[in-house]
């Protein structure tokens, strides 16, 4: 393994930054937050038409660029140093991979070339606060309960004249309220018989009814939206198995997240370091005393830490190395869900330092420190918490199972 970044990755990084440190600054951010979609179209359309970012993992046959989960992952990273609220996890790292893996070659050739232009969004819609359930990234369910489980509740699918159609609600759908494609899970089949499939629904659809959240972590807009006999069609044929797709889809969403929140955490942490180097106190820079040096250092080594094991779990993500020859676990499996929880952590330490350590404007509404909080706090509630990250990571290699004679 060559643990060193191409020249192709470097200048990824490099243009990204670069264009985000233009386009993306603290005004413009709070401004795009603000408008009813919850980002700036305008960016968007200069991603995806310069640096090709919604189609960065998808093949060149749909219009991509043809890199690796790697690549996407270090494009969140960039997109997480300055909180960029834009539909890039949505889009490119939770529905477009379903697209890919399970559509038919007509919903392929149909949606994936306009995804990759940066024409269409989408996002991945399941009932309730189950998103970490439906990726197995806090848990197993073999049967899809988090989706209704044939019950009262959640969304049901069942056929109609000329497809389907579906019938519930689902909460905290990123980019619910504005994304054009939305693909949700839901039940189908009656209780005796139930099994969880994936639908297209269309943000015209009769029936669909959705509205803006007021979220924890306003850059990370979420929308609820309800389906009351909405028309869906199906995501390929009732023959893919939903369940397998969706928990290979949480190591790469874990991947990309945990290198967004790496992204996060260095950036306020430089920022808290330049703070307390300029800063005076008792004739003498803040960064200058011993506890303050201290308290950095600890939560630069956390960075760090965070970082490599972020860049491990894209590199397992885009080899798709998940299994051992003897049929066990390979390390690589939990590395997305282990790797997020360490980044979610490095990243709350570091927003946390940066909020005292800038003093008096620290927990102002006006200064940005508080956004990176929320954004740790806003990501463990979705795809968290911490550690029920690191018991399911732990229960999937069997770390506490006694040795067999």
């Amino acid at each position: 393994m060559d643990a060193r970044f191409t020249d192709e990755q470097d200048e990824i990084r490099r243009t990204l930054r670069e264009l985000l440190g233009k386009r993306c600054g603290p005004d413009e951010l709070r401004a795009a937050v603000d408008t009813p979609a919850g980002h700036d179209p305008a960016l968007w359309t200069t991603l995806a038409e310069q640096l090709g970012l919604p189609g960065l993992a998808l093949p060149e046959t749909y219009g991509g660029v043809g890199c690796t989960a790697t690549e996407l992952a270090l494009a969140c990273e960039e997109t997480g140093r300055t909180l960029a609220p834009t539909p890039l996890l949505a889009t490119a790292v939770l529905a477009a991979p379903l697209l890919l893996d399970l559509g038919t070659d007509a919903q392929r050739a149909e949606l994936l070339p306009r995804i990759a232009s940066g024409a269409l969004t989408a996002t991945l819609a399941v009932p309730g606060p189950a998103l970490a359930t439906a990726l197995a990234l806090t848990g197993h369910d073999p049967r899809g309960e988090w989706a209704g489980g044939g019950r009262a509740g959640g969304v049901q699918a069942r056929r109609a004249e000329g497809g389907w159609q579906l019938y519930g609600q689902a909460d905290q759908v990123l980019d619910g309220h504005s994304a054009p494609l939305l693909v949700v899970a839901a039940h189908a089949g009656g209780f005796a018989r139930s099994r969880v499939l994936l639908f297209l629904v269309r943000g015209d659809a009769a029936g669909l009814t959705r509205v803006r959240q007021t979220a924890l972590d306003a850059t990370r807009p979420q929308g609820r939206i309800q389906l009351r006999h909405a028309k869906a069609e199906l995501l390929g044929d009732e023959t893919v198995d939903t369940l397998p797709a969706l928990a290979r889809l949480g190591g790469t969403a874990a991947a990309c997240l945990a290198a967004e929140a790496v992204g996060a955490a260095g950036r306020v942490l430089e920022r808290t370091v330049e703070y307390v180097g300029q800063r005076e106190q008792f004739g003498r820079p803040v960064g200058s005393f011993q506890a303050v040096k201290h308290r950095l250092a600890d939560a630069y080594v956390q960075v760090q830490t965070a970082r490599s094991a972020a860049y491990y779990a894209a590199w397992a993500a885009a080899t798709e190395a998940t299994a051992t020859p003897s049929g066990g676990t390979a390390p690589e499996e939990t590395a997305g869900g282990l790797a997020l929880a360490q980044a979610l952590e490095a990243l709350r330490r570091a927003a946390a330092e940066g909020i005292q350590l800038h003093g008096g404007i620290g927990f102002t509404w006006e200064h940005e420190a508080h956004l990176y909080f929320k954004r740790a706090a806003g990501d463990e509630l979705l795809f968290g918490p911490v550690h029920r990250l690191r018991a399911h990571a732990a229960d999937a290699a069997h770390v506490f199972e006694e040795a067999g004679p």
